[in-house]
Order: C-alpha cells, then structure tokens, then sequence
C-alpha cells in the first residue's frame, strides 16, 4: 500500500526530489553576492555621510553625561534632552565657529592686498633702537641696507610668493567651509543619536559581547574613556589657548582680539597653529613701530600661549589615554588629509582607541 507521501498526486513532485549539492552551494553563493552587492550599495550611498556620522557618534559619547544629566531635568524626556543640546550645540560651538571662520575668510584678500602694497613700498628705514645696540647696531644697520639695495629683487620674490600664498590661504578657508557643513551635519545626526542612544548602546554592546565574550564592557569602557580623553585634551586646549591669547591681544591692544582669539582656539588642533596669529600679531605690532609691544607678544605666544598645549593637553588626555603623542600628532594629520576638517577630531580618536584596545589585547 502506498504511503500518503507517495500518492499519485504527490508521486513524482519537483518538491520531493533530492536538490543537487552543486545546486545548493550556487544558491548559497547567489544570496552571497546579492548581500554584498546591497551592502556595497549601501556603502556608496553613505559614504559622503560616513565622516559625519563617525563625528556625531564621537561628539555624543563624549557629552553623553551631560545628555544624560538634561534628560534627568526634563524629566526622563530623550527627545526634549536631545533638542536641548543639539541646540545648545548650533548656539555655542556652530555659529561661533561659523563667524570666525567667515571673518578669516572675508580678511584673505584684504591681508594679501596689505603685503602687495607694503611690497611696493619697499624698504623702510631700520629702526633707531635696532642701530643702537650695542655691539651689533652698526652690522644690523649694515645689514639692512645691504637688503634695502637689493628691494628690486625681494619685491619681485614677495610677489612671486604671493600667489601660492593666497591659492593656499583660500585652499586653508574652503576646507572650513567644508568642514562647517560636516559639522553641520553631524549636529543633526547626533541629535537621533542622542534620542535612540540607549538602544544603540544596547545593540553595541550586545555585539561586542557576541565578538569578546567576557571582556566586552571592558573593552566598552575603554573606547569611551578614550574618545572622552582625546575630546577633552583636544578641545579644553584648544579653549585655554585661545582665552590665554586673547588676553594677549588685549594687552597689546591688538586689533580685533575676539576674532584672532577664536583663530588661535580654531588654529590650535593643529600643530603649530596658533603661531601663524600671534606670530602675525608680533610683527604687526613691530611694523606699527611699538617695539615694546611687540616683544611682549612674542614672549607671551611663545611661552603661555603655545607653552600651554605642552602641558594640558597631555594632562587631560592621559586621563582616557596614554596615547604616545607622536599617534596624536598622526591622527591629526592624517585624519584631516582623510576625512576633511573633521578628521582632525575622528583621526586622533580612531589612533587613542585602535591604540589602547591592541595593547590590551597584546599585554600578558
């Protein structure tokens, strides 16, 4: 008697034939293709988002405690809290940056017209106090006239010098400009960061304990350790060296003290930043013929104003970190060639991190 399975209206059914292994491995080699192709379309799609994305993750695991104190103010609200500090952010950190990055921008041309003419001037006369030194007055003044008799060609170098210098200046303000919109852009995805952060919290960890096993809110802990220390080292030195120079240019009565402060705040992320304002400041006050002034500059940007960075930013990264300061001198450098302005945020924090997770995997 025939069984139910091998009826005659079953007998002999596609579905109950065996499927050919080869058959199998092309389906399974078929769904592979198609998941990598989706996967390599969504990539493309993103990527002109993935810099900004990996900047607001960044920016909110850093100010998570205070998302999380405003959340217990409002109540328990992710939404209001996240509202409130986005817009906090855009208030005290975007449209600060955006204006004096505009006023650098708008003075591009004005500073390059300003050396053109004082090219055409030629040479002024040294200094009385520069010819009556000591020892060394009679060379300087020497010095400077062997200088003043060859102007034709110095003007002409100047000149030929000015070009690239404002092709590089120009260069320097469209990639803050990029970086405005970058950043722009990471408030806004930061705010539904802000919102759904405990899921994505969840769903990370849950990840990493299915990767680590055991040592997965170890390895937690570190990364956000980390990403707070390298923020903080970076940011709180770029804010004390700004006030510091601009209580500088206060002093010495220097032109425009709140934008050339935010300069050097901006300017200090990157090695030997703040040198090109308050470098530029000093000579600007020597032309002006206050010598005095002028020196006071340079001693107080050299000492207090870059000598700061020497000190705190190490202090305040090695509480997250002991990121060796050559990987915090690459990940600046080489985040800002990779992702733009905002790579030199992502670069150091992606080193800190890769850094401390290898060395404690590798320590005994």
């Amino acid at each position: 008697m025939d069984s139910p399975t091998s009826s005659p209206y079953t007998r002999g059914c596609p579905r109950h034939r065996p499927v050919p292994a080869m058959n199998t491995r092309i389906d399974q080699i078929t769904r592979i293709a198609a998941i990598a192709l989706l996967a390599l379309g969504c990539f493309y799609v993103l990527q002109p988002f993935i810099a900004a994305a990996l900047f607001a993750g960044v920016f909110c695991l850093a100010t998570w405690p205070l998302f999380a104190w405003l959340r217990r103010v409002v109540r328990g609200s992710n939404t209001w809290a996240a509202a409130l500090l986005t817009v906090g952010t855009i208030l005290l950190i975007l449209v600060p940056f955006a204006i004096i990055a505009g006023s650098a921008t708008e003075n591009v041309p004005f500073v390059v017209d300003a050396v053109r003419g004082w090219l055409d001037e030629g040479w002024r006369k040294p200094p009385e106090w520069l010819t009556t030194l000591p020892a060394v007055g009679g060379w300087f003044d020497d010095y400077w006239h062997r200088l003043a008799a060859s102007r034709e060609e110095l003007a002409a170098l100047g000149k030929r010098m000015l070009d690239p210098a404002r092709k590089t200046l120009l260069a320097g303000a469209r990639m803050i400009g990029e970086g405005i919109l970058q950043i722009s852009l990471a408030t806004f995805i930061s705010f539904f960061f802000y919102r759904d952060g405990d899921a994505l919290i969840g769903a990370i960890r849950a990840d990493l304990h299915r990767v680590a096993g055991i040592h997965a809110d170890e390895i937690f802990a570190l990364v956000a350790n980390t990403t707070r220390g390298v923020i903080y080292g970076i940011v709180g030195t770029a804010l004390a060296q700004g006030a510091l120079a601009l209580i500088g240019f206060l002093i010495a009565g220097v032109p425009a003290p709140f934008v050339l402060g935010g300069l050097v705040a901006l300017l200090s992320i990157i090695p030997a930043g703040p040198v090109l304002v308050w470098g530029g400041a000093t000579i600007w006050l020597f032309t002006q013929g206050t010598v005095g002034w002028a020196i006071f500059m340079g001693v107080w940007g050299l000492v207090v104003v870059s000598g700061i960075d020497n000190i705190l930013k190490p202090l305040l990264i090695s509480r997250g970190s002991t990121m060796p300061f050559v990987l915090v001198l690459l990940g600046v450098l080489g985040g800002m060639i990779a992702f733009g302005f905002i790579g030199i945020f992502l670069g150091p924090v992606l080193l800190a991190v890769g850094f401390n997770i290898a060395r404690k995997w590798l320590t005994p």
